[in-house]
């Protein structure tokens, strides 16, 4: 057992697996979430079935890991997308990354210069500004029928570009009224650093007040499934003459108006409650999408 807050000495003759153990331990000790170290440690898994568990991770060249990804690509005999293979590489990537430049446990990353596929990856989809004044005039005009919710929920993912699961762990006491901001806030003590506290526009009081009384709001301040207020957000697209109104498109959508406006890329990392590992891919995609899209 390896203990994730010190060093572990490896050097270049340690076998991959014995490495793939140790950053899992890294992994796991840091800020890091179960699903990103489940695939990073499947994605090393591969390599080992590839290369050898026995294999010294000083004797892996960039030959050895550009014929990994010729095998994961047309050698393995299972299918793998153009987003696993970039996710893979990434894993790849990490783990060199970490052997070279924190544990100093390589003289040079041989991952450094391995590159992703040429395929073109489909950006996330994220509202034109037209699509944003539509919905939120469509959740409008549900408040104006006596109903606040999407109009609340609207607002909220807009301003905050939440995750699905942190919307659905809302309580009440996560929200601060007298200077607008909610906390996002973890249950469990491994994720308590990811912690953060998020402002919310002027008029979220008034309209956030007039929620919680139409739906006595107690505790939970979406007493809901998340697939219902899925629901919701449809309902709220097809007044507006869209197709459709996800979590994802919000997120998104949100992450490019702060990124256009010149947030600090660290900060907006915080903001989203990403890794620095997950940070990276994000922030590339941010500036495709800038160079495709209109002043939000």
């Amino acid at each position: 057992m390896f203990d994730a807050l010190a060093k572990p000495a490896l050097t270049p003759e340690t076998p991959l697996a014995q490495a793939r153990e140790a950053f899992e331990s890294h992994l796991k000790g840091g800020d890091y979430s179960r699903h990103t170290v489940y695939f990073f440690i499947h994605d090393l898994r591969l390599l080992g079935q590839c290369l050898g568990e026995e294999r010294p991770i000083g004797a892996i060249g960039l030959k050895d890991l550009q014929d990994f990804v010729d095998w994961l690509r047309r050698r393995r005999g299972v299918p793998c997308s153009t987003k696993s293979l970039r996710r893979r590489i990434t894993s790849v990537k990490a783990f060199f990354r970490w052997l070279h430049e924190d544990l100093q446990a390589l003289p040079h990353n041989p991952a450094a210069e391995l590159v992703y596929p040429e395929a073109v990856e489909p950006l996330p989809e994220v509202l034109t500004p037209e699509q944003i004044q539509a919905a939120l005039e469509a959740a409008a005009g549900f408040r104006r029928e006596g109903d606040a919710r999407p109009l609340t929920l609207l607002t909220l993912l807009l301003h905050t570009g939440l995750k699905k699961s942190e919307v659905a762990a809302l309580r009440l006491d996560h929200f601060e009224l007298h200077e607008p901001a909610v906390w996002i806030r973890y249950a469990h003590p491994r994720y308590r650093h990811k912690e953060r506290k998020l402002p919310l526009p002027s008029e979220w009081p008034d309209l956030f007040r007039e929620y919680l009384r139409q739906y006595r709001i107690e505790s939970r301040v979406f007493p809901w499934t998340p697939r219902n207020l899925e629901y919701v957000l449809d309902d709220v697209a097809r007044r507006a003459g869209m197709d459709h109104l996800s979590f994802e498109t919000l997120r998104w959508t949100c992450a490019l108006r702060d990124f256009l406006q010149g947030m600090d890329p660290e900060a907006l990392r915080r903001k989203l409650g990403l890794s620095e590992i997950q940070w990276r891919d994000t922030f590339r995609r941010l500036r495709q999408l800038a160079g495709h899209s209109e002043t939000l």
